[in-house]
């Protein structure tokens, strides 16, 4: 690879790691990039998935204090996540590079729109923990989303920690701290995964 396409992707790396920081997002910046200086797609996909480990490291140890509270929770949804990260990463390898290609534009859009979507579904997540005073959950349903989340973030991975966040707004009545702890976690705890598969 030519120096120029790795500082090309340096550059690139530093401005996804900034805009995750602040908002969330940043794959869209890294994907296309790694595509664009040559790597194949799926390789690209994975690089990009094991790159955002350290900042989900980082997330989980700042918001460790708290997860304390919520070890039941972690209990029922690591393994559902686990099982759904692997399914995802297994369909990704038995994904011919040139289909991964062709969905590759699709999967983008998706991420896009949730990331859109971001500040409408976190104000809406906010209000309803707002009215609520209830700390239940609706264990088969949030399992069940959580599954289906961990799938596409096996899969694809850009915009995962908005899906798992709106997901566990809206199943369980708890503050955004908490649920944001969780999602730092279940996105950890895939990246480990992906890490494992490939």
């Amino acid at each position: 690879m030519e120096p120029y396409n790795l500082a090309f992707a340096f550059v690139a790396a530093l401005l996804a790691g900034f805009v995750n920081a602040i908002a969330g997002g940043g794959t869209l910046i890294s994907f296309p990039v790694l595509i664009a200086i040559g790597i194949p797609p799926v390789a690209a996909n994975i690089t990009n998935t094991i790159a955002l480990c350290p900042g989900y490291f980082g997330g989980f140890i700042a918001q460790r204090k708290d997860l304390i509270p919520q070890k039941q929770r972690l209990l029922k949804i690591l393994p559902v996540s686990i099982l759904g990260g692997i399914a995802g990463g297994l369909l990704l390898l038995n994904t011919s590079e040139n289909s991964f290609r062709n969905l590759i534009p699709y999967l983008i859009l998706l991420a896009a729109m949730l990331l859109a979507l971001q500040p409408v579904l976190k104000k809406s997540v906010e209000t309803r923990l707002q009215k609520s005073a209830r700390h239940k959950s609706k264990n088969a349903l949030m399992l069940l989303v959580i599954f289906i989340a961990a799938i596409y973030g096996g899969y694809f991975g850009a915009g995962l920690g908005v899906i798992l966040l709106a997901t566990l707004g809206l199943l369980i009545d708890d503050s955004l701290v908490k649920l944001n702890a969780l999602k730092q976690v279940i996105s950890l705890r895939h990246c480990n995964e992906i890490t494992c598969l490939f």
